[in-house]
C-alpha cells in the first residue's frame, strides 16, 4: 500500500455460504433439532474447524490477479490506488473498484454495504489505520488503554498488558518502560503497587497516546536497521527514507531480556539485539539487497571475522549468514532512536522523533499535538469547495435549480418538481455555490447535494473534530445547519451522534437533577461571572492536574485555565485578572462554590478593594452554581472524547474552550460567541468553502440590540 493515496475497504458477507460442501462430507455436518430430526448442510457452515482457512484461501485465489492493488484478509478486501500515467488517483481507484466488483460478481461474493467504506484517505486494517502518510494506531484501542483504571492485582495488570503489548510496535522503549510492571508478575513476586509502578503505568499510557505515524514499507527502496541493548532490554527499529529523503520508522520492536540473557557480556547482548532485529524484520530483510545495520558497539563490525568464537556466537553467526547486511558503527549519542528503544529515556519522547517525518499533511509533525491537530485541519485530496460544486452536477434536482437561477425561463421552471418550484425563492447562486435561506433576514447557507460521503464528511468536521467537541445532537445540528443545508439534516445528525462510539463510551447516561433555586439574572454580558475548579486530571507536561473554569452568566461564554492542584487564592486572583478582567472588565459579582480558596481573607479583601461582592453557594449544594457545574460536566465529556488525540489535556484545552463557546446554548438559543460579539467565528470548513461568517451591512447594530433582548427573554 506504500505510495497509495486513496483507499476503500470492502467487507464480504455470508462468504462461507457460497462454498459447496463435498458430497461425501455432507453427512459430517449433520445437526439435530428439538424435533429429533437431523439436518445436513449443503454449503459450508461457519462452525467447521477449517472453514476460515478454506474461505480465506478461496478469496485469495479469486483475487490473485488483482493482488497488486486489492489484498485481502479473510472477508476484508483492501483496495488502494495512486495516480498512474495520465489518470488521477481517483480515476485509477474507480477502475480498480470496478475490477474487484466484477470478480465478486463472477464468483457470487456479496458485500455488506454498512461495513464498507469507499474512496477515503484512510481505512482500518487489522487493528490500525492506514493512510498515504503511513500506519497509526487505532484510536479506539489506544483509548481503552488510556482510560484503564489502576490495576488492583496481577490479573488486572495482565488484562491491561494484553492490549498494550499489541500496540508496542508504535512505542519506542516499550520493553524498558514496562520493566517495573513485569517485575510484579514474576512467579514469587509479592503484589505491592508502588510509586515507580504507577509512574511506569502512566508513562506507557501517555506514550501510546502520542504514538507517531509509521511509514508503510516500500520494497522498491532499501531498508536499514538500528538496534541496541541495555542491561535489561533489547530494541530495534526498521527504517527507510521516504521520497523526500526523510528518515522514517517502519516498525519498532523491543523486549525485556530473560534472566540468563542479563548475564551475557556486553558484546553478546549487542549481538542478541542484532539477532532479534533480523528475526522480527525477516519478511522485509531476507533476500534483500545489501542493507545497513547500525549499532553503538564498534566491535560488532569485525565479529564475523573473529577467530575466537563461543558456541553461542558461532550459532548466531550461522544465522546471520542468511542475510546480506553491513554493520555500521554509530555512537550512542548519535544513535538516539536505537538507544531509546532499549533504555527508558528521562527526556521528552518527542525529541527522539525530531529526525522523523510523520504525516505529509502537516507542516511540522514532530510532536503528538501536531499529529492530533491533523484531525482539525481540513486537507482533503480534493478541495471541499470543488467537491461541493461537483456534487451539484450529479444531483438532477439541484442541477435544475442552478440552471433556472442562472437563466430563468418557463421551461427551466417547469423542469423543477412542485416542491422545488414552491421554494425557489429561497435559493440563490453565489459564484458556483447554491445557497439557501428561509427569508431575506435569514443568513444564506451552502446547499449540499445528495452525496452521502460529502454530507458525512461535513458532519464529521462539526462533531468529531476537536473544535466540534463531540457535543450532543442539538448543538451539532445547530452548528451544521447554521452554515449548510440539505433535506432531513436533523435526522442525519441524530443518527450520527447516536452511533458515535466515542460519545456512547465516554458520556454518562443522563440523570434528573433536583430543582434549583435560581440566582439573580445578569443584566448584560460579563456583569456576573461564576467560577469553579475541576481536579483529578492526569498530570500534563507541567504537572498541572486541574482546570479553573470561568463562565459568564449572561452569554454562557467560558474561559478555561490549566492550574496546579496546590493553587492558592492569590494565584486564582491572578488568573481571574489575566483571563476575565483584561478582556471583559470587572463584573458586578462573582459566584463560586463554598471552598477554602474563596473564603480566605486575602481573596475576600481583594474583591472588597475591587468593589465586587462575593456570593457564596448554599452549603452542601454546589448546584447553586448550576451553570458552572453544567459546564464542568460537558467539559469532562469533551476531554474524555479526545484523550488519545493529544499529548496532554492541556494541549487540547484551547480547542475545547472554542467548542463550548461555539455551541448553541439551550436556554438562550444562541452561541456564546454570537451573544458577545454578534458574529460567528470562522471555522476551517467555512474557509474551505469560502463563505463569510460575520454579519455585514447596517444590520449589525440592530442584531446586537436584538441579541441582548433575546438573551434576556430566553433566560428570564
Amino acid at each position: 500500500m506504500s505510495g497509495s493515496v486513496i483507499f476503500s475497504a470492502i467487507d464480504l458477507t455470508d462468504g462461507s455460504y457460497q462454498i459447496l460442501m463435498r458430497q461425501s462430507d455432507i453427512p459430517l455436518t449433520a445437526v439435530s433439532t428439538l424435533s429429533g430430526m437431523l439436518w445436513e448442510w449443503l454449503v459450508m457452515p461457519q462452525g467447521l474447524k477449517n472453514a476460515p482457512a478454506t474461505f480465506n484461501r478461496m478469496v485469495s485465489q479469486v483475487l490473485r490477479p488483482l493482488r497488486d492493488f486489492a489484498p485481502s484478509y479473510f472477508d476484508d478486501i483492501f483496495v488502494h490506488s495512486r495516480a498512474e500515467a495520465n489518470l488521477s488517483a481517483v480515476q485509477v481507484h474507480l477502475q480498480h473498484l470496478k475490477q474487484v466488483f466484477q470478480v465478486m460478481r463472477d464468483n457470487k461474493l456479496y458485500a455488506n454495504l454498512k461495513e464498507c467504506v469507499f474512496c477515503v484517505p484512510k481505512i482500518p486494517v487489522l487493528g490500525c489505520y492506514v493512510s498515504k502518510s503511513g500506519v497509526r494506531a487505532d484510536p479506539e484501542k489506544v483509548s481503552s488503554i488510556c482510560f484503564w483504571p489502576t490495576p488492583k492485582n496481577p490479573t488486572n495488570l495482565r488484562q491491561w498488558l494484553g492490549p498494550a503489548n499489541y500496540l508496542h510496535k508504535y512505542k519506542k522503549d516499550y520493553a524498558g518502560s514496562i520493566q517495573p510492571l513485569s517485575s510484579l508478575l514474576k512467579k514469587d513476586a509479592t503484589w505491592s503497587w508502588r510509586p515507580e509502578h504507577q509512574a511506569a503505568f502512566d508513562a506507557v499510557k501517555k506514550s501510546l497516546a502520542s504514538a507517531p505515524v509509521l511509514i508503510l514499507p516500500d520494497d522498491t527502496k532499501p531498508f536499514h536497521v538500528v538496534c541496541d541493548a541495555s542491561d535489561f532490554a533489547i530494541g530495534c527499529a526498521l527504517m527507510q527514507f521516504d521520497h523526500e529523503g526523510r528518515e522514517r520508522v517502519v516498525s519498532y520492536q523491543s523486549r525485556q531480556m530473560k534472566p540468563a540473557e542479563k548475564n551475557y557480556p556486553v558484546h553478546d547482548k549487542e549481538l542478541l539485539a542484532m539477532r532479534y532485529a533480523l528475526i522480527k524484520f525477516r519478511v522485509h530483510l531476507l533476500g534483500e539487497r545489501t542493507f545497513a545495520l547500525y549499532t553503538d558497539h564498534a566491535s560488532l563490525r569485525t565479529a564475523m571475522k573473529s577467530p575466537h568464537l563461543s558456541q553461542r556466537m558461532a550459532r548466531w553467526i550461522s544465522f546471520f549468514s542468511d542475510y546480506n547486511f553491513v554493520v555500521h558503527y554509530k555512537p550512542g549519542k548519535t544513535n538516539i532512536l536505537a538507544d531509546a528503544l532499549s533504555r527508558r529515556p528521562d527526556y521528552d519522547p518527542r525529541v527522539a522523533l525530531s529526525r522523523q517525518a510523520t504525516d505529509d499533511e502537516d507542516e511540522d509533525d514532530r510532536c503528538a499535538t501536531c499529529v492530533s491537530l491533523n484531525l482539525t485541519r481540513f486537507t482533503p485530496e480534493l478541495c471541499l469547495f470543488d467537491e461541493i460544486v461537483a456534487a451539484y452536477a450529479n444531483d438532477p434536482d439541484y442541477a435544475d435549480i442552478i440552471a433556472y437561477l442562472r437563466a430563468p425561463s418557463e421551461a427551466a421552471l417547469g423542469a423543477l418538481s412542485r416542491t422545488k418550484r414552491d421554494h425557489i425563492q429561497r435559493y440563490s447562486v453565489d459564484g458556483d455555490l447554491l445557497l439557501y435561506s428561509i427569508d431575506k433576514f435569514d443568513a444564506p447557507r451552502t446547499v449540499i447535494a445528495n452525496d452521502l460521503d460529502l454530507r458525512a464528511r461535513i458532519i464529521h468536521e462539526y462533531h468529531d473534530a476537536p473544535i466540534g467537541g463531540h457535543l450532543g445532537r442539538e448543538k451539532t445540528f445547530a452548528a451544521v445547519s447554521r452554515d449548510f443545508f440539505w433535506p432531513h439534516m436533523y435526522k442525519w445528525v441524530r443518527n450520527w451522534v447516536h452511533t458515535c462510539e466515542i460519545c456512547q463510551r465516554v458520556k454518562p447516561s443522563p440523570s434528573s437533577q433536583a430543582p434549583l433555586r435560581p440566582l439573580p439574572i445578569a443584566a448584560e454580558a460579563w456583569s456576573s461571572v461564576s467560577l469553579d475548579f475541576i481536579f483529578g486530571l492526569a498530570p500534563d507536561g507541567q504537572d498541572r492536574t486541574g482546570i479553573l473554569v470561568f463562565v459568564d452568566i449572561f452569554s454562557k461564554m467560558t474561559h478555561l485555565v490549566p492550574v496546579h492542584a496546590t493553587i492558592t487564592a492569590a494565584e486564582t486572583a491572578v488568573h481571574f485578572i489575566d483571563t476575565v478582567f483584561r478582556h471583559h472588565g470587572l463584573p458586578d459579582n462573582i459566584i463560586s462554590e463554598l471552598d477554602h480558596r474563596f473564603t480566605s481573607a486575602f481573596w475576600k479583601s481583594l474583591f472588597e478593594l475591587l468593589g465586587t461582592n462575593l456570593q457564596m453557594s448554599t452549603a452542601a449544594h454546589p448546584e447553586t452554581d448550576g451553570q458552572t457545574e453544567r459546564v464542568n460536566r460537558v467539559l469532562e465529556d469533551v476531554l474524555r472524547s479526545y484523550a488519545t488525540s493529544f499529548t496532554s489535556w492541556s494541549a487540547f484545552l484551547p480547542l475545547a474552550e472554542f467548542a463550548l463557546n461555539n455551541a448553541v446554548h439551550a436556554s438562550a438559543g444562541l452561541r456564546p460567541f454570537f451573544a458577545n460579539s454578534a458574529r460567528h467565528p470562522r471555522v476551517p470548513t467555512l474557509l474551505a468553502v469560502g463563505q463569510p461568517t460575520a454579519l455585514r451591512g447596517p444590520t449589525l447594530a440592530g442584531v446586537i440590540t436584538i441579541n441582548n433582548d433575546r438573551v434576556k427573554l430566553t433566560v428570564f
